[in-house]
Formats: C-alpha cells, sequence, structure tokens
C-alpha cells in the first residue's frame, strides 16, 4: 500500500501586508534615529543660561570688545590664561571694558573670566562672539584665566573653576572635551595658556578632569 505524503501547508501573505508592515519598520527607524539626533542637538546659545555661579557683567557694545556680532556656533571651548599676574577677574573684565574707547587700537574680550579666587564674571552673551581666539572667534567661547605669577599656573580653586565651568559648556553643547576644548595656542601658535603650553602633561590632566567632572555632573543631575 502506498504512503501517502503530507503535503507541507505553505501560508500565503499578501505582498501589500509585507510591503506595509516593512514601511512601519521604516519609520520606527527614521523616528528613533530622528529622535537621537534631535537628544544630542546642540541648544541655540541664546537659550543658554550661565550657571548660579557666574556673575553676569557685560561689556557695553562696542566695536573693540564686544561688536553683537552672532556666534554662529558652538563648536569649541578655547582656554586662555590673560598674561597679567596676580590681576582679579574684574580687572580683566573692566580692562575689555576700556577698550571700547579705542584709544588703545586694540581688539580683545572673552566670554568669561576666571578669577584667583575661584569667582567667574561672564563679559559677553554666549550668542555673540568675542575677540579671544583669531580665526576660531566664529564658533568657540573663550574662557580667560587669572594666574597668581610669571609661570601662568592656575591656583587650585582658580582650576577647579575652570574644569567646572568647561565641563558645563561641553555639556550644554555636546562638545567631547578631548577634541573640543583647545588652547589658544592650538588656534595661533601663541605661548596661551602659558602653563599649559609648558607642560603638555598639565595639559592633558586639565582635558581628562574636563570630562570626569562632565560625568559628575550628570550624575548630580541624575540624582538630584
Amino acid at each position: 500500500m502506498a504512503t501517502r505524503r503530507r503535503r507541507r501547508r505553505r501560508w500565503y501573505i499578501d505582498p501589500r501586508l509585507k510591503t506595509g508592515a516593512l514601511g512601519a519598520a521604516l519609520l520606527v527607524l527614521v523616528f528613533a534615529v530622528g529622535g537621537a539626533l534631535l537628544a544630542r542637538r546642540a541648544p541655540d546659545p541664546r537659550d543658554v543660561e550661565a550657571p548660579d555661579y557666574v556673575q553676569e557683567d557685560f561689556l557695553t557694545v562696542n566695536e573693540w570688545s564686544r561688536p553683537g556680532t552672532e556666534l554662529e556656533a558652538v563648536n569649541g571651548v578655547v582656554i586662555h590664561y590673560v598674561g597679567n599676574p596676580n590681576t582679579t577677574a574684574q580687572a580683566n573684565r573692566n580692562y575689555f571694558e576700556s577698550l571700547s574707547s579705542g584709544q588703545e587700537g586694540t581688539y580683545a574680550s572673552s566670554h568669561f573670566v576666571i578669577g584667583l579666587e575661584g569667582e567667574a564674571i561672564q563679559c559677553i552673551p554666549l550668542s555673540e562672539i568675542a575677540y579671544a581666539s583669531n580665526t576660531r572667534n566664529g564658533d568657540t567661547v573663550a574662557i580667560e584665566v587669572c594666574h597668581p605669577d610669571e609661570t601662568g599656573r592656575f591656583l587650585p580653586v582658580t582650576y577647579d573653576r575652570t574644569v567646572e565651568l568647561t565641563a558645563w559648556l561641553c555639556r550644554e553643547f555636546r562638545l567631547d572635551p578631548e577634541t573640543d576644548v583647545i588652547r589658544h595656542y592650538d588656534v595661533t601658535g601663541k605661548r596661551c595658556p602659558l602653563y599649559f603650553v609648558d607642560h603638555p602633561e598639565a595639559w592633558d590632566a586639565f582635558r581628562a578632569d574636563v570630562a570626569a567632572e562632565m560625568e559628575a555632573q550628570a550624575a548630580a543631575e541624575k540624582n538630584s
């Protein structure tokens, strides 16, 4: 007696259903990628407010130190030193203001100045350029840092505040401290900030400290 072979049942799927399922999957993928990109996109600098420890003392709009020109984007943070030992953050901010007369014929300013006691003064809004970093004025935030002597080495309290502010800026504008935090020296070859130019290992340590501070800030924000 012949053995009857069992037929395998073949399920029929309407091609229109397959096309619809594929389209739905693609839409989910597009929305997921788009959401991730939006989450990573840096905010408009006009919408960013500095931390509470920053004192706002904006320069008057003028040709020489605060032209009022819109910042194209925030693609980096540039670290400087004031080059005038044992002067305060307020004194350096006031120097920038004094340039507004045009008598010195000097263009100079910075978004922030960090002082010898860790005080932080904001001289220019984050939405405007500062005259600090030459060819990178249009896409960076500048931080001038005070120092007690000719070596240009920052006091611990000044160093810590500079790390804190730089980390905050990196978090706000989605920057990588390894590549997006630079020295004035890296733009023009000028020996500024002097101590970090003369001691490259100290500069590497600074950027590592910024990265660690970013993680600490994120953890504190999560637990608050």
